[in-house]
């Protein structure tokens, strides 16, 4: 190897040049990393026929695509070295889990603090139908950016706290290590907006099956990445299922 000298101010030759390559981030000792997963497309909501509930919560299964959706997550996620499945209370996100928990032969852990924004009124899939009726109160809850806009809901600032006290949590109990907690898009755009102390609904419309990754350390949160969904389509839309 040809080693490049250069001369000094009192004539003599240096050793050889030093490199720096560029930085990469790497959080400090002790963190957690953790992957938000958002469960894949949940069934359709059929006028007059409530989703079954979970402590008040609309608990509908995943749908064919969602089913789907489910498998390309666990595929995606099978190679990186996780080391817990976390799950809320609702199926949905138990179902998006399966196909990665079965991968790893891990049992996901229930954590009922990652459960969806309340919806009071408009639980069991009745706001999908509010949505598209134009009711005052979906008027009222885009316009403010709030959620307890809608009757008997949640506010922004109790979701937050219930969501960043469970991921605190996990994080202090998964120190220097990777962990996959799925939820819902509610919930993952609480968390997002806690870490960047942003608006509450700065990272709305987060896509099924979604990957965003925070890093934990001991005074702040870290987002790396955000919406990633390149295992179910393309940079704007998602893939259909195989026929």
């Amino acid at each position: 190897m040809t080693e490049t000298r250069t001369k000094t101010e009192s004539g003599t030759t240096s050793g050889p040049k030093v490199s720096h390559p560029q930085n990469v981030f790497q959080p400090e000792p002790g963190s957690c990393q953790v992957v938000l997963v958002r469960h894949g497309q949940s069934a359709a909501f059929v006028e007059g026929k409530p989703f079954d509930l979970v402590a008040g919560h609309g608990d509908p299964p995943l749908s064919t695509l969602g089913r789907w959706q489910a498998d390309r997550v666990g595929e995606r996620l099978a190679s990186e070295p996780i080391d817990a499945i976390y799950v809320s209370s609702l199926t949905r996100t138990h179902q998006t889990a399966a196909p990665l928990a079965s991968r790893l032969n891990q049992t996901p852990i229930r954590e009922d603090r990652f459960r969806e924004v309340f919806l009071g009124d408009f639980e069991g899939g009745l706001f999908r139908q509010k949505v598209a009726e134009g009711h005052p109160a979906i008027a009222a809850f885009r316009r403010d950016e709030e959620w307890s806009r809608i009757p008997g809901a949640e506010s922004n600032a109790q979701l937050q706290a219930r969501v960043v006290a469970a991921l605190q949590d996990v994080a202090a109990a998964h120190p220097d290590q990777l962990v996959a907690v799925f939820c819902h898009g509610g919930v993952i755009a609480s968390l997002l907006s806690y870490a960047l102390a942003q608006n509450n609904f700065t990272f709305m419309g987060v896509r099924n099956a979604s990957f965003s990754l925070l890093a934990i350390e001991s005074t702040r949160w870290h987002v790396r990445s955000f919406n990633d969904t390149a295992h179910c389509g393309s940079l704007t839309a998602d893939a259909d299922p195989p026929t």
